[in-house]
């Protein structure tokens, strides 16, 4: 076969039609993958998120059902200024243009106040350090509650008017009252500073016989 017969053969109309057959198989393959696409994923189809702040979890699952979206919770906080069970913060967040069928993440308003232990303090820190520690937490606290004892000690943690302890579990929302020294001292811290006194000088027999009588005279 010479070389004219060889290009005749691409001239015959049978295998321009094969050619063309192909193409035009080609060309339908493409067309229809690309539009089975964006049938598929919804190209330039979008579903914009409502804004769900402080809106009821039900009536927003409600909402997003009909919008074809879908919502989980994935968190619980607590504001007192807003109603329980209400949503506190979302995710995509409100106006983002979302596809069918997303899920929507919500952070939902707890019905009670979280609770915190309270730190070891009583009898192991001053009014100023309490108080600084107790405010970082979140606490409230009432003017403090003065006793006889060390200057600024603190000597007590009252909730509601119950003596608390480093663990116990309290609410946030309730205050707390500090017992602390005012720096004074009752009878019997003076005697037992004096009898130290005397016996770091060896008279605590002279004090002794001193005595007192049961109705607090010296004889």
């Amino acid at each position: 076969m010479d070389a004219k017969e060889f290009l005749g053969k691409f001239k015959s109309t049978y295998l321009l039609g094969n050619l063309l057959a192909m193409l035009l198989v080609v060309v339908l393959i493409g067309v229809g993958v690309k539009f089975g696409l964006e049938a598929y994923t919804h190209h330039g189809e979008g579903i914009t998120v409502p804004n769900l702040y402080g809106t009821d979890f039900k009536k927003a699952m409600s909402m997003l059902h009909e919008q074809g979206l879908l919502i989980v919770v994935n968190d619980s906080g607590y504001n007192k200024r807003m109603p329980a069970n209400c949503i506190l913060t979302q995710a995509p967040g409100a106006g983002t243009s979302v596809k069918e069928g997303r899920t929507i993440y919500v952070t939902v308003n707890s019905t009670s106040s979280p609770t915190v232990a309270i730190p070891d303090l009583i009898e192991n820190s001053s009014y100023r350090e309490a108080q600084a520690r107790l405010a970082a937490i979140g606490f409230r606290l009432l003017p403090p509650v003065r006793i006889d004892g060390e200057q600024d000690w603190l000597y007590d943690i009252l909730c509601n008017g119950r003596s608390v302890h480093a663990g116990d579990m309290v609410s946030i929302e309730s205050p707390l009252t500090l017992v602390i020294g005012n720096g004074m001292f009752g009878e019997e811290d003076d005697e037992m500073m004096q009898l130290d006194s005397l016996e770091g000088n060896g008279d605590v027999d002279d004090f002794q016989e001193i005595g007192t009588s049961t109705d607090g005279k010296l004889f």
